[in-house]
């Protein structure tokens, strides 16, 4: 059975990663491989919820009724890709 992440849960899943991340840091003796693994592990989370937010977003921009002008969608599209 598939069970598919919330956008809160995805957001507190990275919180929590960012805090363990922040906690190790201040830890004079800390693992610097776990560090960075976690690191890893936020910086994946961000880009599979930043992936499920513009899917969500773009959909709902394209068809809701705050349609933006296509001037403003090229600009969401450069910055998105820039980034």
């Amino acid at each position: 059975m598939i069970i598919m992440k919330t956008t809160a849960q995805r957001i507190n899943n990275i919180i929590g990663q960012l805090t363990g991340a922040k906690n190790m840091l201040a830890d004079k003796r800390r693992d610097c491989f776990a560090l960075l693994i976690q690191l890893k592990a936020a910086k994946s989370a961000m880009s599979s919820l930043m992936e499920k937010v513009v899917t969500e977003e773009l959909d709902h921009c394209l068809i809701g009724r705050h349609r933006p002008s296509q001037e403003k969608m090229a600009k969401i599209f450069k910055e998105i890709i820039n980034k």
